[in-house]
């Protein structure tokens, strides 16, 4: 695999900014941004835009940030720190994704500039809703258009576009559906399609389709995926990758922090980039 450039020691390393929820039992949002960015040699800024409480087994609450601190944290980083990607997780409300949506314009973060990937957490991977109904609107019309490329899984994709991903016919409709959003380039993940042998990602532009393909891994151990690959494509675009180049990488990145998955508490456990270690 090809990996991202480590800089020497004592020297700044690329910055990325993940604005999103925070996971108590440590297997995604946040902390999955952050195991990715540090193991991809970056240095992890964070805005917290909501706490949830929650383990292996799922979420049984979580506790919106008020908006104006989810911005007043993320302009206090890119003012003094800077950053050369910015990704969004768990936004949870309407308020908070208008808020980020316009310090994001603000500090030069989004289409055109400094990139932004926008992860669209809609629930949880055992079904608990992460954001408020009313604010798929929100996601749609305000944080959508900023991105330089948008990710959600195939539940997330049902939800935005009304589209029901179940071969390849229908996620070509679902891709150009949230290019029509507004987003520089859409994914539709192929994680989610447990029919398939493999795993496909859908990659579109407006223009053209690209595919990224993986052997599909059998496992319970997946949480955090969806973070985890959002993460490192922000990692790659940071370093200056092209968007299909950066989603190459963290196709192959995510394959094999799945394939070190383990098991944690009685539910799911954590895609794991500690298999990187090993590898330095």
């Amino acid at each position: 695999m090809k990996f991202l450039p480590l800089v020497p020691d004592g020297q700044t390393p690329v910055r990325v900014l993940t604005i999103a929820g925070t996971d108590s039992g440590g297997g995604a949002g946040i902390q999955a941004d952050s195991r990715t960015m540090a193991l991809c040699g970056v240095h992890a800024c964070v805005a917290v835009a909501a706490v949830t409480v929650q383990n292996s087994v799922g979420v049984s609450g979580f506790h919106e940030i008020p908006p104006q601190v989810v911005a007043d944290q993320v302009r206090a980083v890119v003012g003094d720190i800077g950053v050369g990607a910015a990704k969004t997780g768990m936004l949870a409300s309407t308020a908070i994704i208008e808020s980020v949506a316009a310090v994001c314009q603000e500090v030069g973060i989004g289409r055109g500039r400094t990139p932004l990937v926008v992860d669209p957490v809609a629930a949880s991977m055992h079904g608990d809703p992460l954001l408020h109904e009313e604010a798929l609107d929100a996601v749609r019309h305000t944080l959508i258009p900023l991105a330089t490329v948008v990710t959600p899984n195939l539940d997330e994709v049902r939800l935005i576009t009304g589209i029901e991903v179940i071969d390849d016919a229908s996620a070509r409709r679902a891709a150009e559906a949230l290019h029509k959003l507004g987003a520089q380039w859409a994914i539709v993940k192929g994680g989610h399609l447990r029919s398939s042998a493999v795993s496909t990602d859908l990659l579109f532009d407006g223009d053209r389709f690209l595919e990224f393909t993986a052997p599909r891994i059998t496992t319970g151990n997946d949480h955090g995926g969806g973070d985890t690959l959002a993460a490192a494509i922000a990692c790659a675009l940071a370093n200056g990758y092209s968007v299909p180049d950066a989603v190459e990488f963290a196709k192959d990145w995510t394959y094999r922090c799945l394939a070190a998955s383990y098991d944690l508490g009685a539910g799911h456990g954590p895609v794991s980039p500690l298999w990187r270690l090993a590898h330095s």
